[in-house]
């Protein structure tokens, strides 16, 4: 009884695929950047600006798009948002130029937001079939996805780069997409459940929530480990080349290496509940700066030292997003859609700047220089993490129900 039909679990794996795609379109320009300055014939650190475009596109995606599903049917907003990210796809394979590939970039960031959607949507379809169980089997095997295909897009796109050229990972990706699409418009079912607010309610209830002191903090904190966690990944790609002597597939790899985060990020929401928010977020947060403190060599050509230090690092990054979701999912669920907007807004426009003042760090003082960016900005996000909040503060009652006294 607790399984859940063999239909149902069908669909679970190709929501978690959608995912997977979806995701790793946002993480594509990042291994293939010394493959695009080469071709465009400009310097690599001027390219920046097209992952910083990708991650503020996707943030305002999260922002004015996922509230939406609240009010309006999921389907046919994940089916519009893929095929407006396909074209805008081909647009960054025909990009003549930096300006226009950031500009597309933007774009294909801004299209992008479908595993925001498709969260809720998994929760709506395990409680059609029975809920129980089978619900946090479905939602992990759906973020599952996410994670996987944030990590293997890199070596993805790094290695179909060197061998077919970069322009060819951008065809190939607008062609999975659209192939998906095509899958989802015959298999994703209709709007479930009823709207809870309307679009205009939702959004303008997102700055009261983002001001409550408890989501503040937890949201503050995930910013700044972002833009930590974006100074790396955009940089890697100058190190592995000149420090190093590699190409874009060499820096790919570095995803399936730290794909050994996605086997602790399971336990990273337990110790939220043994260790409470302060701990929890501390310990992560911790292991980010250990992360960045064990690759300081990397840039001396210690190649053991930057493969030990992505490990830690992305286990302290992907735990601690682990740790801000759970706490915030201790909320009222009326508004848990609201609350992962909140959160991966700010996220993602952290990594965006992460991903730019990685470049200026390098330019400025090449990997030092990021090295102390990443490692500011973790200092900073633990310690508004473990901020203890004020004696009085309350969630309001949109966050958190009233409690009887006793």
């Amino acid at each position: 009884m607790n399984a859940a039909p063999p239909r149902t679990q069908a669909l679970t794996v190709l929501l978690a695929v959608t995912c997977a795609v979806t995701a790793a379109n946002v993480y594509l320009c990042q291994p293939i950047l010394g493959s695009v300055a080469a071709s465009l014939g400009t310097s690599p650190d001027a390219l920046g600006a097209v992952p910083t475009a990708t991650q503020l596109g996707y943030a305002l995606g999260i922002l004015l798009v996922v509230p939406a599903g609240d009010s309006h049917d999921r389907r046919r907003i994940i089916l519009a948002l893929g095929t407006a990210s396909s074209v805008a796809l081909a647009a960054c394979a025909l990009a003549p130029s930096v300006t226009f590939l950031a500009v597309a970039s933007f774009v294909v960031g801004l299209c992008s937001p479908v595993p925001q959607l498709i969260t809720p949507l998994a929760v709506a379809l395990a409680d059609e079939s029975g809920g129980g169980p089978g619900r946090g089997r479905t939602v992990g095997a759906v973020q599952g996805g996410l994670l996987v295909g944030v990590l293997a897009s890199r070596a993805y796109a790094g290695a179909l780069a060197e061998i077919a050229g970069w322009r060819t990972v951008y065809v190939a990706s607008c062609l999975l997409t659209l192939a998906l699409m095509g899958v989802l418009a015959r298999r994703l079912p209709r709007s479930q459940g009823r709207a809870t607010a309307s679009y205009k309610t939702a959004l303008a209830s997102l700055p009261g929530l983002a001001r409550q002191p408890l989501v503040a903090r937890v949201v503050v904190s995930g910013a700044l480990v972002g833009i930590a966690f974006g100074a790396f990944w955009t940089t890697l790609t100058f190190l592995v080349t000149d420090t190093y002597g590699l190409g874009s597939t060499a820096a790919g790899m570095f995803g399936l290496v730290a794909a050994v985060s996605a086997l602790a990020s399971p336990y990273a929401g337990r110790s939220a509940e043994r260790l409470g928010r302060r701990g929890a977020i501390a310990l992560l947060t911790a292991l980010v700066l250990v992360g960045w403190l064990v690759m300081l060599p990397a840039g001396g050509g210690s190649l053991v030292a930057l493969v030990v230090g992505v490990i830690v690092l992305d286990v302290g990054v992907w735990g601690g997003q682990a740790v801000c979701q759970t706490v915030l999912f201790t909320l009222d669920p009326a508004v848990h859609s609201r609350l992962n907007t909140v959160y991966f807004t700010l996220r993602f426009l952290g990594i965006a700047l992460g991903s730019l003042v990685g470049t200026v760090a390098w330019g400025a003082g090449g990997w030092p220089g990021v090295v102390v960016t990443g490692m500011v900005a973790a200092a900073a996000g633990l310690v508004v993490g473990v901020l203890p909040l004020p004696a009085r503060a309350k969630a309001p009652q949109e966050v958190s129900p009233p409690r009887t006294r006793g």
